[in-house]
Protein backbone atom coordinates (compact mmCIF):
# COMPACT_ATOMS: atom_id res chain seq x y z
CA UNK A 1 0.00 0.00 0.00
CA UNK A 2 1.32 3.56 -0.90
CA UNK A 3 1.93 5.70 1.50
CA UNK A 4 1.65 9.38 1.18
CA UNK A 5 4.30 11.10 3.63
CA UNK A 6 2.57 15.26 3.06
CA UNK A 7 -0.26 13.32 5.21
CA UNK A 8 -0.55 11.75 8.54
CA UNK A 9 -3.43 10.86 10.37
CA UNK A 10 -3.40 10.64 13.73
CA UNK A 11 -4.41 7.26 15.62
CA UNK A 12 -7.20 7.60 18.14
CA UNK A 13 -4.56 7.26 21.07
CA UNK A 14 -2.75 10.34 19.65
CA UNK A 15 -5.90 12.36 19.45
CA UNK A 16 -6.61 11.71 22.97
CA UNK A 17 -3.25 12.80 24.09
CA UNK A 18 -2.89 15.52 22.17
CA UNK A 19 -6.14 16.94 22.85
CA UNK A 20 -5.11 16.71 26.65
CA UNK A 21 -2.06 18.34 26.05
CA UNK A 22 -4.13 21.52 24.39
CA UNK A 23 -6.59 21.77 27.22
CA UNK A 24 -3.89 22.05 29.66
CA UNK A 25 -1.79 24.75 27.88
CA UNK A 26 -5.23 26.89 26.90
CA UNK A 27 -6.08 25.95 30.75
CA UNK A 28 -2.48 27.18 31.63
CA UNK A 29 -2.66 30.42 29.37
CA UNK A 30 -6.47 30.97 31.27
CA UNK A 31 -4.79 30.80 35.06
CA UNK A 32 -1.80 33.01 34.19
CA UNK A 33 -3.36 35.52 32.10
CA UNK A 34 -6.61 36.02 32.64
CA UNK A 35 -8.33 33.81 35.60
CA UNK A 36 -11.84 33.64 33.81
CA UNK A 37 -12.91 30.43 32.91
CA UNK A 38 -15.45 31.14 30.51
CA UNK A 39 -13.00 32.54 28.45
CA UNK A 40 -11.60 28.84 27.64
CA UNK A 41 -14.60 28.75 25.47
CA UNK A 42 -12.98 31.37 23.21
CA UNK A 43 -9.53 29.13 23.40
CA UNK A 44 -10.53 26.49 20.92
CA UNK A 45 -8.63 28.05 18.21
CA UNK A 46 -5.49 27.42 19.78
CA UNK A 47 -6.41 23.62 20.16
CA UNK A 48 -7.12 23.38 15.97
CA UNK A 49 -3.98 25.12 15.82
CA UNK A 50 -2.45 22.82 18.39
CA UNK A 51 -3.47 20.22 16.31
CA UNK A 52 -2.23 21.31 13.20
CA UNK A 53 1.29 21.95 14.69
CA UNK A 54 1.53 18.58 15.88
CA UNK A 55 0.86 17.37 12.72
CA UNK A 56 3.05 19.06 11.23
CA UNK A 57 5.62 18.04 13.06
CA UNK A 58 4.92 14.49 13.42
CA UNK A 59 5.44 14.77 9.20
CA UNK A 60 8.54 16.53 9.69
CA UNK A 61 9.92 14.25 11.88
CA UNK A 62 8.34 11.15 9.80
CA UNK A 63 10.61 12.16 6.74
CA UNK A 64 13.91 12.69 8.78
CA UNK A 65 13.54 9.08 9.96
CA UNK A 66 12.82 7.80 6.61
CA UNK A 67 15.71 10.01 4.96
CA UNK A 68 17.89 8.09 7.74
CA UNK A 69 16.69 4.89 7.08
CA UNK A 70 16.72 5.30 3.08
CA UNK A 71 20.95 5.76 3.96
CA UNK A 72 20.75 2.19 5.38
CA UNK A 73 18.66 1.10 2.49
CA UNK A 74 21.26 2.47 -0.28
CA UNK A 75 24.30 0.81 1.90
CA UNK A 76 21.98 -2.71 1.77
CA UNK A 77 21.59 -1.98 -1.63
CA UNK A 78 24.90 -1.14 -2.85
CA UNK A 79 26.34 -4.25 -1.16
CA UNK A 80 23.47 -6.54 -2.90
CA UNK A 81 24.70 -4.99 -6.28
CA UNK A 82 28.77 -5.59 -5.40
CA UNK A 83 27.81 -9.40 -4.04
CA UNK A 84 26.57 -9.92 -7.90
CA UNK A 85 23.05 -9.40 -7.67
CA UNK A 86 20.82 -7.71 -10.14
CA UNK A 87 19.36 -4.18 -9.47
CA UNK A 88 15.76 -6.40 -9.07
CA UNK A 89 17.24 -9.21 -6.45
CA UNK A 90 19.65 -6.81 -5.08
CA UNK A 91 16.28 -5.12 -3.59
CA UNK A 92 15.12 -8.85 -2.04
CA UNK A 93 18.54 -8.80 -0.31
CA UNK A 94 18.35 -5.42 0.85
CA UNK A 95 14.10 -5.85 2.51
CA UNK A 96 15.88 -8.95 4.33
CA UNK A 97 18.86 -6.86 5.87
CA UNK A 98 16.25 -3.67 6.40
CA UNK A 99 14.33 -6.23 8.45
CA UNK A 100 16.99 -6.65 10.47
CA UNK A 101 17.86 -3.59 11.21
CA UNK A 102 14.59 -1.41 11.65
CA UNK A 103 10.74 -2.89 13.41
CA UNK A 104 8.41 -4.50 10.58
CA UNK A 105 6.49 -1.04 10.66
CA UNK A 106 9.14 0.82 9.98
CA UNK A 107 8.18 3.10 6.72
CA UNK A 108 11.85 1.97 5.22
CA UNK A 109 11.03 -1.77 5.67
CA UNK A 110 7.12 -1.58 4.23
CA UNK A 111 8.45 0.64 1.16
CA UNK A 112 11.04 -1.78 0.13
CA UNK A 113 8.45 -4.68 0.89
CA UNK A 114 5.89 -2.79 -1.76
CA UNK A 115 8.73 -2.24 -4.15
CA UNK A 116 9.79 -6.27 -4.02
CA UNK A 117 5.76 -7.27 -4.67
CA UNK A 118 5.16 -4.78 -7.30
CA UNK A 119 8.98 -6.30 -8.83
CA UNK A 120 6.84 -9.39 -9.00
CA UNK A 121 4.38 -7.60 -11.06
CA UNK A 122 7.39 -6.52 -13.44
CA UNK A 123 6.69 -2.89 -12.47
CA UNK A 124 10.05 -1.56 -13.70
CA UNK A 125 12.58 -0.91 -10.30
CA UNK A 126 13.20 3.11 -11.58
CA UNK A 127 9.20 4.20 -11.16
CA UNK A 128 8.95 2.36 -8.10
CA UNK A 129 11.73 4.49 -6.81
CA UNK A 130 10.73 7.48 -8.52
CA UNK A 131 7.01 6.62 -7.01
CA UNK A 132 8.85 6.85 -3.74
CA UNK A 133 10.97 9.99 -4.20
CA UNK A 134 7.33 12.01 -5.54
CA UNK A 135 5.40 10.51 -2.48
CA UNK A 136 7.98 11.36 0.17
CA UNK A 137 9.18 14.70 -1.19
CA UNK A 138 12.84 14.03 0.08
CA UNK A 139 15.20 15.66 -1.77
CA UNK A 140 17.44 13.24 -1.13
CA UNK A 141 15.44 10.54 -2.26
CA UNK A 142 14.24 12.42 -4.87
CA UNK A 143 17.71 12.99 -6.29
CA UNK A 144 18.78 9.28 -6.33
CA UNK A 145 15.05 8.72 -8.23
CA UNK A 146 16.12 10.80 -10.95
CA UNK A 147 19.70 9.64 -11.33
CA UNK A 148 19.00 6.22 -11.39
CA UNK A 149 16.17 6.61 -13.24
CA UNK A 150 18.43 7.78 -16.20
CA UNK A 151 21.02 5.72 -15.80
CA UNK A 152 18.65 2.04 -15.59
CA UNK A 153 17.05 3.94 -19.20
CA UNK A 154 20.39 4.52 -20.52
CA UNK A 155 22.72 1.55 -19.48
CA UNK A 156 24.59 3.67 -16.97
CA UNK A 157 27.05 1.64 -15.06
CA UNK A 158 24.67 1.25 -11.83
CA UNK A 159 26.67 -0.66 -9.25
CA UNK A 160 28.94 2.74 -9.68
CA UNK A 161 26.09 4.91 -9.29
CA UNK A 162 24.30 3.31 -6.27
CA UNK A 163 28.43 3.11 -4.32
CA UNK A 164 28.41 7.01 -5.08
CA UNK A 165 24.82 7.59 -3.83
CA UNK A 166 25.40 5.52 -0.94
CA UNK A 167 28.36 7.48 0.06
CA UNK A 168 27.44 11.12 -0.52
CA UNK A 169 24.41 10.29 0.77
CA UNK A 170 25.63 9.17 4.34
CA UNK A 171 28.53 11.89 4.15
CA UNK A 172 25.50 14.34 4.04
CA UNK A 173 23.49 12.51 6.93
CA UNK A 174 26.46 12.56 9.08
CA UNK A 175 26.90 16.22 8.98
CA UNK A 176 23.47 16.99 8.93
CA UNK A 177 23.65 14.85 12.87
CA UNK A 178 26.32 16.61 13.78
CA UNK A 179 24.73 19.53 12.89
CA UNK A 180 21.80 18.73 15.19
CA UNK A 181 23.64 17.31 17.94
CA UNK A 182 25.08 21.67 17.72
CA UNK A 183 21.52 22.91 17.90
CA UNK A 184 20.15 20.50 20.53
CA UNK A 185 21.75 22.60 23.24
CA UNK A 186 20.60 26.08 21.34
CA UNK A 187 16.87 24.89 20.78
CA UNK A 188 17.04 23.58 24.87
CA UNK A 189 18.12 27.22 26.17
CA UNK A 190 15.20 28.23 24.12
CA UNK A 191 12.81 26.55 25.43
CA UNK A 192 14.01 27.24 28.94
CA UNK A 193 14.07 31.33 27.78
CA UNK A 194 10.36 30.83 26.80
CA UNK A 195 9.02 29.33 29.80
CA UNK A 196 10.65 32.11 31.83
CA UNK A 197 7.88 34.63 31.82
CA UNK A 198 5.66 32.26 32.45
CA UNK A 199 7.65 30.98 35.60
CA UNK A 200 7.91 34.46 36.96
CA UNK A 201 4.18 35.15 36.31
CA UNK A 202 3.71 31.72 38.45
CA UNK A 203 5.98 32.20 41.24
CA UNK A 204 4.43 36.06 41.20
CA UNK A 205 0.69 34.05 41.42
CA UNK A 206 2.39 31.92 44.30
CA UNK A 207 3.82 33.71 46.21
CA UNK A 208 2.66 37.51 46.23
CA UNK A 209 -0.98 37.22 44.79
CA UNK A 210 -2.28 40.81 45.51
CA UNK A 211 0.84 41.91 43.29
CA UNK A 212 -1.19 40.71 40.25
CA UNK A 213 -4.78 40.86 41.48
CA UNK A 214 -4.92 44.31 39.66
CA UNK A 215 -4.52 42.67 36.20
CA UNK A 216 -7.53 40.13 36.78
CA UNK A 217 -11.36 40.90 36.50
CA UNK A 218 -11.06 44.10 34.81
CA UNK A 219 -11.09 45.32 31.32
CA UNK A 220 -7.66 47.16 31.59
CA UNK A 221 -6.16 44.33 33.03
CA UNK A 222 -7.58 42.18 30.67
CA UNK A 223 -6.31 44.03 27.21
CA UNK A 224 -3.24 44.27 29.20
CA UNK A 225 -2.29 40.83 29.72
CA UNK A 226 -3.75 40.04 26.25
CA UNK A 227 -0.62 42.59 24.67
CA UNK A 228 1.60 40.44 27.08
CA UNK A 229 0.56 36.80 25.93
CA UNK A 230 0.99 38.53 22.29
CA UNK A 231 4.02 39.72 22.87
CA UNK A 232 5.07 35.91 24.58
CA UNK A 233 3.73 34.00 21.62
CA UNK A 234 5.61 36.42 18.86
CA UNK A 235 8.55 35.50 20.89
CA UNK A 236 8.29 32.29 21.20
CA UNK A 237 7.58 31.52 17.36
CA UNK A 238 10.62 33.94 16.83
CA UNK A 239 12.73 31.74 18.99
CA UNK A 240 11.96 28.46 17.46
CA UNK A 241 12.47 30.11 13.71
CA UNK A 242 15.69 31.13 14.67
CA UNK A 243 16.73 27.35 16.05
CA UNK A 244 14.76 25.44 14.10
CA UNK A 245 17.60 25.58 10.67
CA UNK A 246 17.30 23.27 8.15
CA UNK A 247 20.17 21.00 7.20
Amino acid sequence: MKQNYAEYHFSKTEILRYLIQSILLCGAMDYLFYQNWWLMLLTVPVTVLFMRLKKKGLIRERKRKLNYQFKDALNALSVAVQAGYSVENAVAACSRDLERLYPKETDIVKEFHYIETQLRVSVPVEELLLSLGDRSGIEDVENFAAVFYTAKRTGGDMNRIIQTSARMLGDKIDVRKEIETTLAAKKAEQMIMSLMPAGIILYLKLTSPGFLSVLYGNLFGMCAMTLCLGIYVLSYWLGRRIVDIEV
